[in-house]
């Protein structure tokens, strides 16, 4: 005997609405979390989070406030995410004997995950990092990694996340001469310190003392900054940080009105590759420490310019090897001085002169990883265009042109 089962008008529509509603769900849910999975099948990391700009809530809007308020706001607002860096050093005293030296500096919380930019010079060749909250809640600290071109450095804290006030980026490129600026650090290890002032000059370039390359772009202020104040953030009247205060120019070595900040814009490319990649990627040509020509060295080797590059050394399977750029062929000795010679002579790169590293370090600062430049050389007093690729180095070739 068969059993009949008759479905009302009601039950109908009921279950049409529940398969709409269950059709709808898996749609939002695989609109969702279908490219996430699909990418962890085949085998693709996810994603980091890289650092954007943003604003600072309750602040009085600058144009409206005073200048005591806005100073008082700021400061409020962002001293908590101003922390002290204490490093250790191993040094050795004249008998050869080692023993721990500390220095201190400054840095900026830049998110809910401990990550603090500060300077290179900060945590160079330390043993041993200690981040001080405003709090006073101290943190051994790890580095990320570090871009000593540009004396800036990531690094880590594990804190919770309810200590630690991320100081928000602003932008660079919208600095002006005569801007209010407000500089918050560590000064001769006087914590939570705030100094005002303005911007005395865009467009800086100054010399790394660590890498000899020239920093570009460099802010300019009278804003007070002394020693301590390294790796801290230079803000403007929003809150957010324009510059990283790296430097001054001191006959005394305290402040004299002339402080150096590195633009917020360079730091943002050194943050956001160290959150994705885990390390600052550089595009490079693959040339090893190419030699400067001058004329009286030019006239000494005989070489058809007097002035360019010599390539006396390629990094073997870089960019420039591989576009055909030739290396030194022999030596030759000019004085106590042995040099290689017979390699090409880059004289101009995408239609840049080149005549120094720091003009081949500017057009390439200027380009990405995976960009195709054209390399004009002087090879056996003929003029060529060679195609390059720029290519992040591996390991002990980074450092590298």
């Amino acid at each position: 005997m068969k059993t009949h089962f008759q479905i009302t008008a009601k039950q109908l529509v009921l279950l049409a609405l529940m398969t709409a509603v269950f059709a709808a769900s898996a749609v939002v849910l695989y609109d969702r979390f279908s490219s996430a999975l699909l990418g962890r099948l085949a085998g693709a990391k996810p994603e980091k989070a890289t650092i954007e700009s943003s604003s600072v809530a309750g602040l009085t809007d600058p144009s409206v406030a005073t200048d005591e308020k806005n100073n008082q706001e700021v400061y409020r607002a962002l001293s908590p995410g101003v922390v002290n860096i204490t490093s250790t050093v191993m040094v050795r005293d004249w008998f050869f004997e080692a023993y721990p030296k500390q220095g201190t500096g400054s840095g900026s919380i830049l998110d809910k995950e401990g990550h603090i930019l500060t300077n290179y010079h900060v945590i160079q060749e330390a043993e041993k990092l200690v981040v001080t909250l405003s709090n006073k809640h101290e943190f051994p600290a790890t580095v990320l990694d570090a871009d000593a071109d540009n004396d800036l450095a990531v690094i880590k804290i594990e804190a919770p996340a309810a200590e630690l006030t991320p100081v928000p980026l602003g932008n660079s490129k919208e600095v002006f001469v005569g801007q209010k600026v407000l500089a918050i650090g560590n000064p001769f290890g006087l914590e939570g310190t705030l100094t005002t002032g303005i911007v005395s000059g865009l467009s800086r370039p100054i010399r790394s003392e660590i890498s000899n390359r020239l920093i570009e772009g460099v802010i300019q202020t009278d804003a007070a900054i002394n020693p301590g104040n390294s790796g801290g953030p230079l803000l403007n009247s929003r809150g957010q940080m324009i510059g990283i205060n790296t430097l001054i120019y001191s006959p005394s070595g305290g402040s004299v009105g002339i402080g150096f900040a590195v633009p917020v814009d360079t730091a943002r490319r050194v943050i956001n590759d160290v959150l994705q990649y885990g390390r600052v990627r550089k595009p490079r040509l693959g040339i090893v420490q190419p030699i400067q020509l001058q004329p009286g060295l030019s006239r000494a080797l005989s070489l058809p310019v007097s002035e360019g590059l010599l390539v006396v050394g390629l990094v073997s399977g870089g960019p420039a090897e591989k576009a055909g750029v030739r290396g030194p062929t022999k030596e030759v000795q000019i004085g106590r001085y042995i040099i290689p010679v017979g390699g090409d002579i880059i004289v101009g790169v995408d239609g840049h002169s080149i005549k120094s590293q720091d003009d081949l370090d500017r057009v390439l600062n200027s380009k990405n990883i995976g960009d195709r430049v054209q390399v004009e050389v002087m090879r056996a007093g003929r003029k060529m265009t060679l195609t390059v690729q720029l290519a992040e180095l591996p390991g002990a070739a980074r450092r590298r042109t």
